[in-house]
């Protein structure tokens, strides 16, 4: 008996055209009260408010006067859907593949099919493709990622007129993470980037000591970058991170520099995978309990403060507040960004305790400025 291998791609690939088959015959029953609201959404915001939602039912609490697109990484939740169209706002799907795939044509075509009967079937209104791996300039993964972008726009237009395409961008244009990507190509094709202006000391070169997780100044220029790019500042929206990361120090000097252990990252000697990502609503309730009381570094404009653990060891703890938001929400003003948005809008405390509404109110509050 003559026994045939099948190749990893080549399951991978009749899997997308089962699902496929299966998300296209699905009976398109409406899970809303009212079947209006399985209608897609078409409209165009002037101004976006980008919501990353990882699941849960936090989004019970959204400031939805100000949402216009919710990005679903999490369950399904039709409640969500039918809720969010109620509130005029998109909800799309995540779009994630592994790019060794997408160097074949034929598993593009089998990914996109999936992925746009999948919208339908739940009542989508477009796709977040959000694909953060390394690739090296000209590589065959590098032309694949171009091409999937746009055969993915082109057919979600097609398919379901009026809907968004958004591709999730590195905060520096310039072989972050060793994510060399074409900026421009990638943006002429997509409706909108959404510039992940958040973990960048992924990468850090100079002294191993704790800083920002989004220092003003360095994000600020990083938008220079990709306008320098001349990409269209209207596909642009901002990202800023709703969480912060909390350092061991190995040593605290008098002046608050905390020394951080050596974690290296594509190359570099150092990262903030020293420390440990904390939700803003952690980073609160931390507050409260350290040993300095909220700090401010006036060069990087961002708050931070200090800690000692059960242990007895100090920690550093650097996050973003109203009033680093703020400062970035300024510029998306004055440099006519299409919009803002964060990671992630469950990390917040939605709770009835009084402190943490008026906490929570003010985040979102600065998103459109201060």
């Amino acid at each position: 008996m003559i026994r045939h291998r099948i190749s990893t791609e080549m399951l991978w690939f009749v899997l997308c055209l089962v699902t496929s088959y299966l998300c296209s015959n699905w009976a398109d029953v409406c899970p809303c009260e009212s079947q209006e609201l399985c209608h897609q959404i078409r409209d165009e915001r002037d101004f976006e408010v980008f919501v990353f939602d990882v699941g849960g039912d936090t989004w019970k609490s959204y400031n939805w006067s100000m949402v216009t697109t919710v990005a679903t990484f999490g369950k399904y939740d039709a409640a969500l859907m039918c809720y969010a169209h109620s509130k005029g706002a998109r909800v799309v799907l995540k779009g994630d593949v592994p790019l060794s795939f997408m160097v074949d044509p034929d598993n593009r075509t089998a990914w996109i099919t999936e992925k746009v009967n999948l919208a339908k079937s739940q009542f989508m209104d477009g796709i977040n493709i959000d694909i953060e791996q390394a690739v090296e300039d000209g590589s065959p993964q590098y032309h694949a990622l171009t091409a999937l972008v746009k055969e993915t726009t082109e057919v979600f237009h097609r398919e379901i007129p009026g809907s968004q395409v958004s591709f999730d961008v590195a905060w520096s244009s310039n072989c972050i993470d060793k994510r060399c990507y074409d900026y421009v190509a990638i943006a002429e094709s997509c409706d909108l980037l959404f510039v992940m202006s958040y973990d960048e000391q992924s990468q850090i070169w100079g002294d191993c000591i704790a800083m920002a997780n989004a220092p003003v100044p360095q994000t600020l220029n990083d938008y220079s970058q990709y306008l320098d790019l001349e990409i269209d500042s209207k596909k642009l929206v901002m990202g800023v991170p709703w969480y912060g990361y909390d350092y061991p120090c190995l040593n605290l000097t008098q002046g608050g520099v905390c020394s951080i252990p050596e974690v290296p990252f594509c190359d570099a000697p150092c990262s903030d995978a020293a420390g440990k990502q904390k939700p803003y609503s952690w980073i609160m309730k931390q507050l409260n309990n350290s040993m300095s009381g909220r700090l401010w570094d006036e060069q990087q404009q961002a708050p931070y403060f200090n800690y000692k653990d059960k242990k007895g060891q100090i920690h550093q703890v650097w996050y973003d507040d109203p009033e680093s938001i703020c400062a970035k929400a300024g510029l998306v003003s004055s440099k006519g960004l299409r919009g803002i948005g964060m990671w992630d809008g469950n990390i917040l405390d939605y709770s009835d305790d009084p402190v943490a509404q008026q906490q929570t109110t003010m985040m979102w509050n600065a998103l459109l400025g201060c």
